[in-house]
C-alpha cells in the first residue's frame, strides 16, 4: 500500500504531574482517533522529497530517521494532503509522520519490526507512537508508554476550533504548567475508566484536561454533549454526543465563532 489516511486524535483525558528531575512532566492521557484525516502517499524515488504541505518538518525527519535505522537510502517521495487543522491539539503532524513511517517501512527489503518503529516514533514526538498502534490507547510516563484501551465507540464527535484563539507551542504550554498536586489520584481515575468503560456515557467521569481550558467546553456541555474538553494543549474543543442530530444542532450554534467538524471515533492505525 502506498497511501493511507492519517487520522486526527482527541485526548479524552489528559492529566499532568509535577515536573520531574529530568525536566519533564509525567502524564496520563487517554487517546482516541477520530475520522478526520489527512492523506499520506509514499512511493520509492531517487531522492527524499515531501510535497503538499510546505510547513512539514516531521515527515521529512521521520523518513530520514527510518533510512538511518534501516541502513538504506532516504529515497522516498511523500505527499501530504491536509485536512486536519495545524497546531490545533489534534496530532495531525504526528499522525502524518507515523503513517509515512509505516508506508515507507513496507517498501524496505527488510522492514523494521514494530518495536523498532515505535522507538523511532518516540524520538520524533510523544504522540507518534500512539499513531503507530491501533485503537484507543492509555499513554503514561512521558506519553509514549502505551496500553490498549477497549473503549466504547458509539458516539458522535463535534470538534470546535475557536476563530480567535491561537495555539502556543506544546513546550510553552508545559513550561507554564505549575500544577500537578493530586496527580496520582487523577492518573488512577483515568486508568480505571480506561479499563472499565463499557458505555459511551462512562467517559463523562474522566477528569478535565490539566493543561488547557476553554469556555467552549461548558457551552458544548450545555448544548447536549455528555463529555466536553480541550484536546491536548488546545485550542480545539471536542464534544461527545449520543446522537448526530444533537451534534449538528450544537455545530450550527457555534459555527459563527469556530471552525467545526462532525466526525466519529476511528480505529485504524
Amino acid at each position: 500500500m502506498t497511501h493511507a489516511p492519517a487520522p486526527a486524535k482527541i485526548n479524552l483525558a489528559l492529566v499532568v504531574g509535577p515536573r520531574g528531575d529530568d525536566g519533564k512532566h509525567e502524564v496520563a492521557t487517554l487517546m482516541q482517533r477520530v475520522d478526520l484525516c489527512d492523506r499520506v502517499t509514499v512511493t520509492r524515488s531517487c531522492e527524499l522529497r515531501v510535497d503538499g504541505f510546505a510547513d512539514d518538518t516531521i515527515v521529512h525527519a521521520a523518513l530520514t530517521a527510518l533510512a538511518d535505522a534501516a541502513g538504506a537510502d532516504a529515497a522516498w517521495h511523500a505527499r501530504i494532503e491536509k485536512e486536519i487543522p495545524v497546531a490545533a491539539g489534534l496530532g495531525g503532524g504526528s499522525s502524518d509522520a507515523a503513517t509515512a513511517l509505516r508506508l515507507a517501512c513496507a517498501t524496505l527489503d527488510e522492514p523494521l519490526s514494530p518495536e523498532r518503529l515505535h522507538e523511532l516514533g518516540r524520538r520524533l514526538g510523544s504522540d507518534v507512537p500512539f499513531f503507530l498502534a491501533p485503537g484507543p490507547q492509555l499513554a503514561t510516563g512521558d506519553g509514549t508508554r502505551l496500553e490498549p484501551a477497549d473503549l466504547p465507540q458509539d458516539y458522535v464527535v463535534l470538534l470546535a476550533l475557536p476563530h480567535d484563539t491561537r495555539k502556543e507551542s506544546t513546550a510553552a504550554v508545559y513550561a507554564r504548567f505549575t500544577g500537578g498536586a493530586g496527580f496520582d489520584d487523577r492518573r488512577r481515575r483515568v486508568a480505571a475508566i480506561a479499563a472499565t468503560a463499557t458505555r459511551a456515557r462512562d467517559l463523562a467521569a474522566l477528569p478535565p484536561n490539566d493543561l488547557a481550558a476553554s469556555p467552549f467546553t461548558a457551552e458544548l456541555a450545555a448544548l447536549g454533549a455528555f463529555r466536553s474538553d480541550v484536546s491536548g494543549g488546545g485550542p480545539t474543543v471536542y464534544g461527545l454526543f449520543h446522537h448526530r442530530a444533537a451534534a449538528e444542532d450544537a455545530a450550527r450554534r457555534v459555527r459563527s465563532r469556530a471552525r467545526v467538524w462532525i466526525t466519529i471515533p476511528a480505529w485504524y492505525g
